[in-house]
This record gives C-alpha cells, structure tokens and sequence, in this order.
C-alpha cells in the first residue's frame, strides 16, 4: 500500500514538473501562465505532502514558479526525493545506531 502511494506521488510530481516547465514552450504567455500555475502548484505540493514538510514545501513550490526564470527546478520531484529517499535513509541510520 506504502509502495502504491509512494509511486503515484512521484508519477504526480514528474507531471506538475513538466507542467511547470510548459511556460518555456509559449514565449511570452509562459510568464502570464506562471502567475496562473503558481498558486496551484503551491496547493498541490501542500496537499500531497501533509504537515509542516507540505506547507513549507508548498510555499517553495509557489515561490518558484511565481520567480522568473526559476522553473528548471523540479520542485515536486526533489520532494518527492526528500520524502522517500532521504529521510527514509535518515530513519533507517537511526534503527540501525
């Protein structure tokens, strides 16, 4: 079940990605659609990723795409890493001390 969901969170995460980086596609438009994309992607990082980690990745999450110039980052895909590999491994060290 764990699995199911950590799949589907970065199969989301890969598509907000891209749909972050549309803007690049339509020159001109592209900035206007980030003024559009910006408040979504913040709500859908909060959504998906519950608690202080969602807020504070949603607000990232917004902030990158409302700056100009700063949608190469897959904000959505590093979280989705933070989440499920990093912290795991973090988790994992401690049991294991």
């Amino acid at each position: 079940m764990k699995d199911d969901k950590k799949i589907r969170d970065l199969v989301l995460g890969v598509i907000f990605d891209i749909v972050g980086y549309l803007s690049y596609a339509i020159p001109m438009l592209g900035e206007f659609s980030d003024l559009v994309w910006a408040p979504i992607s913040g709500v859908l990082m909060a959504y998906m990723y519950k608690g202080t980690k969602g807020k504070i990745a949603g607000v990232f999450s917004f902030l990158e795409e409302v700056m100009p110039f700063s949608d190469f980052i897959p904000s959505f895909t590093l979280m989705w890493i933070y989440t499920y590999l990093l912290k795991n491994r973090d988790a994992k060290a401690k049991i294991e001390s």
